[in-house]
């Protein structure tokens, strides 16, 4: 995304042009409740009806356990997940259908990571480096294993245009670096951390790589080896598919060094009395029942996305992330958290309306059936870095037209009025 400009107000004709709306009649909660705009894509997409009816076209069609019979509807219902796991290993570019992992959610994918990697890599005065900008779920499981193996964790901070710097990632990473983990997209500030070049500075002193992609899969075209990381988590909830599905993906080398993270069903190749033998991945790290219907609905809604044609969303995306940061730096009283340029953001912007609580703001604008995100979005310690205890955020996805962000800035002067009056 490097060197792109975003148009700051809405682009005549194409797939940009977001005056338009062809993508809303495909959702089905968007297209039954024509008065919403929904601004919370970050926390959670809407799903296409083709991933609504995938789902139950599994129940209703081949709903069997997979794995564990050799009858018609089990084996229908493995090679649905065969398909789905190859199908996600082309959309990010991985070679290697059983690098893919399927688990329950980014969280999951990175405790599932933290836990397995910690006891064969890390040691008293060894190093772990994220970045302060991580959301929880890439900050806890590695505050809890440093603290577990003694190891200490170091986090990269932005510049002023919060940016992480070369000089930042030389200073942070080096001999005592034996993982990186960093957030590809902020879900606070909205910006794309410059991976590759983190990925570089810590395979340069033998570091493994960690990228949380939960915030970018979604909205810009990931490729794990352009990435140059060794492992890379994200959900499928937010990028059409189900919730209660999540991705790990690893390199091969990196996943069979690894012990599994749940033990139990399907994750073996023998067990005896005194011991087991575990399976080879991915299903190693696959134990008990998967969600099957949720896998084979979240191919659905990547078939989805690529026969809307990927580069086409990816346009209408950062069409619509401008526009949604140009508007908010215009309104009267808003102070816009992070960057303000609009070329600065991937997705998602964060903000505050002058004294007025975060949560007021967002409870008035849901009156106006205007959907925001109010709080510390599972980043305190971003936020309290940044002098502040919670804000608002507005997140877009290409089923979103530039009403929809009108429709916020409007909201934002009433809410305004409704506390300060006219003045």
């Amino acid at each position: 995304m490097s060197g792109l400009s975003f148009p700051s107000a809405p682009v005549a004709g194409g797939p940009a042009d977001i005056r338009t709306n062809p993508f809303r009649p495909d959702f089905p909660l968007l297209a039954s409740d024509e008065g919403l705009a929904f601004l919370d894509s970050a926390a959670t997409a809407q799903r296409p009806a083709c991933v609504l009816e995938a789902q139950r076209r599994f129940y209703e069609t081949m709903n069997a356990n997979p794995l564990r019979g050799l009858y018609r509807l089990s084996v229908e219902a493995t090679q649905a997940i065969d398909d789905a796991r190859a199908h996600v290993a082309r959309f990010i570019g991985a070679g290697d259908p059983d690098e893919v992992v399927f688990t329950r959610n980014t969280s999951e994918s990175l405790n599932l990571v933290a836990r397995s990697l910690a006891p064969t890599l890390l040691g008293p005065g060894d190093e772990v480096a994220i970045t302060i900008m991580e959301h929880h779920s890439n900050l806890i499981p590695w505050q809890q294993v440093c603290a577990a193996t003694g190891a200490k964790l170091v986090y990269l901070r932005p510049n002023e245009d919060f940016v992480i710097t070369p000089e930042e990632v030389a200073d942070k990473v080096g001999p005592r670096t034996k993982l990186v983990s960093v957030a590809h997209v902020s879900n606070v500030l909205g910006v794309e951390n410059p991976v590759r070049a983190i990925a570089d500075a810590a395979h340069a002193v033998g570091a493994l790589v960690v990228v949380d992609a939960a915030q970018s899969v979604p909205h810009v075209r990931v490729d794990v080896s352009e990435l140059g990381c060794d492992l890379m988590a994200f959900s499928a909830h937010k990028l059409m598919g189900p919730m209660g599905v999540g991705v790990l993906w690893g390199r091969r080398d990196v996943l069979e060094s690894m012990p599994p993270f749940l033990t139990g069903g399907e994750m073996i190749d023998s067990v005896t009395e005194t011991g087991a033998v575990w399976a080879p991945i991915p299903q190693k790290f696959e134990a008990g029942t998967q969600d099957a219907a949720g896998i084979y609905a979240f191919d659905a809604g990547l078939s989805y996305i690529e026969g809307k044609g990927r580069d086409v969303l990816e346009e209408r995306e950062r069409a619509l992330a401008s526009y949604l940061c140009a508007r908010l730096v215009d309104v009267p009283h808003v102070d816009v958290v992070g960057p303000t340029d609009p070329a600065a953001h991937v997705g998602a912007v964060s903000f505050n309306l002058g004294d007025i609580h975060p949560h007021d703001v967002a409870s008035l604008l849901d009156m106006d059936d205007v959907a925001i995100r109010a709080g510390h979005h599972c980043a305190q310690p971003l936020l309290a870095w940044m002098g502040i205890e919670s804000c608002c955020r507005a997140s877009v996805a290409f089923y979103n037209d530039a009403a929809d962000v009108d429709r916020l800035a409007d909201g934002l002067g009433r809410v305004w009025e409704v506390f300060h009056g006219n003045e």
